[in-house]
C-alpha cells in the first residue's frame, strides 16, 4: 500500500504521521491524528508483549523471525501453522530429509494448515540468534533445496503481494544471492531513511 520497507523501524504513531505527511491517502485526504509520546522511551529498549499479538505469534522469537519467514506464506513451505512453534520453524514435504520434521494439525491459529497431516522436513529456528535485519537466506536455501523449484512459489500471486513487486521472486529464480538482492535495495532504503527522519518521535 505504501512505499515502505517490510521492516520500517517505526512505531505506529510515527508511521501514521508519515502517511499524513507524505499524502498517501487517496484524494489528498489526511486523518485527524493525535500521537501521545511515551516518556523515557528509546529505540534501544527491548519490549516483550504481555499478550500474543496473533494466535500464530506466540513469543518474542516468532515476532523477531516473522518478517523473514512470512515470505514462505507465498510458497509451498509451511512456517509451522498448525503446530505450537509458529514462525519459529519451517518445512515442507518437498524439502530433503533433515534432523527435524513436524506434522501440521488444525489448532487455534490454523483450522486448515498448509500440508495438514503431512510430514514436513525442515528446520527449527527456536535457538536462532535474534535477527537485526531482514534475512532472505532461509527462503533462498529452501528454494534451491526443494524437490521441484518450478512449484515452489504458489501460483496465485500471493508471494508478489507479500514482497510488494515481482522482482524478489524473479531474482531468487535467477539464482541471485542475498547480498546481490539486498544491493538493489540500497537506493530505495536510503531515500526512505531520509524521509522517515522527518517523522520519528523516538531516537
Amino acid at each position: 500500500m505504501h512505499p515502505v520497507p517490510v521492516v520500517h523501524g517505526m512505531t505506529i504513531g510515527e508511521y501514521a504521521q508519515m502517511i499524513n505527511g507524505e499524502g498517501w491517502l487517496e484524494n489528498g485526504l489526511t486523518c485527524e491524528l493525535t500521537v501521545i509520546a511515551i516518556k523515557n522511551y528509546s529505540r534501544d529498549l527491548p519490549y516483550t508483549l504481555p499478550i500474543k499479538p496473533s494466535p500464530n505469534l506466540p513469543n518474542d522469537m516468532a515476532i523477531n523471525l516473522y518478517p523473514s519467514l512470512c515470505f514462505f506464506e507465498g510458497t509451498n513451505v509451511s512456517v509451522g501453522r498448525g503446530t505450537n512453534l509458529q514462525f519459529q520453524i519451517y518445512g515442507s514435504p518437498f524439502l530433503p530429509k533433515t534432523n527435524f520434521s513436524f506434522v501440521p494439525k488444525p489448532n487455534e491459529g490454523a483450522h486448515y494448515p498448509k500440508h495438514e497431516n503431512q510430514e514436513c522436513n525442515g528446520y527449527n529456528l527456536g535457538d536462532h540468534t535474534p535477527l537485526k535485519a531482514l534475512d532472505l537466506s532461509f527462503l533462498i536455501t529452501a528454494y534451491h533445496a526443494t524437490e521441484k523449484p518450478s512449484d515452489f512459489f504458489i501460483s496465485n500471486g500471493f508471494f508478489t503481494k507479500l514482497a510488494g513487486t515481482k522482482k524478489l521472486q524473479e531474482q531468487i529464480e535467477a539464482g541471485w544471492t542475498q547480498q546481490q538482492i539486498k544491493a538493489t535495495w540500497k537506493e530505495g532504503l536510503a531515500h526512505f531513511v531520509k524521509t522517515r527522519a522527518r517523522y520519528l518521535i523516538y531516537h
